[in-house]
């Protein structure tokens, strides 16, 4: 998996000081998306151990309060086994933190409710390390800056923590 960029220190993609990781790879190709650059799946650097390494020590400071994951697409099939291998490593070195995820599909798409091609034999592990998924493709018809967290109103920030506990969705009120 390559990546686009990292940003540390980020408080645009999710509540609080986070370290924000670019994935390379999208197919949705949402009209006027902002990172048209991370469409291409080999733009940008390769995903390494040493470069997980540099992310997960990012996380210990405790000012940092998560990791938000973006793109391209996180959720793009190629992706999802080296991002699940990473959350887990997350999860395990630095508890306690948010993970949140940014993805063109929709979380019944992720489900398999709705069929997608981008369901695999990892996105339900995917899904079970986020604690807020923002999901959606970006429209540009509906486009409000004045939204948190998202570009368009249709995209949702779901609390995934009590929507996978419920069964139903429940949305991420700060």
């Amino acid at each position: 998996m390559n990546y686009a960029e990292i940003k540390y220190c980020d408080i645009a993609n999710g509540v609080g000081v986070r370290t924000s990781l670019f994935v390379s790879g999208c197919r949705n190709r949402c009209e006027n998306c902002f990172n048209q650059v991370t469409w291409d799946f080999f733009y940008g650097s390769l995903f390494t151990d040493g470069v997980a390494r540099q992310v997960l020590d990012s996380l210990k400071p405790d000012y940092i309060a998560g990791l938000s994951l973006l793109g391209g697409e996180p959720f793009e099939p190629e992706n999802q086994e080296p991002l699940c291998a990473f959350l887990r490593r997350v999860k395990k070195e630095a508890p306690g933190k948010t993970i949140w995820c940014y993805t063109g599909f929709t979380l019944e798409e992720l489900l398999g409710k709705v069929p997608c091609r981008a369901v695999t034999e990892h996105t339900a592990e995917f899904l079970s390390y986020l604690d807020v998924l923002v999901d959606g493709r970006y429209v540009e018809e509906k486009k409000d800056i004045r939204l948190r967290f998202r570009g368009s109103s249709n995209q949702r920030v779901i609390d995934m923590k009590k929507t996978l506990a419920a069964g139903e969705i429940h949305l991420f009120l700060e």
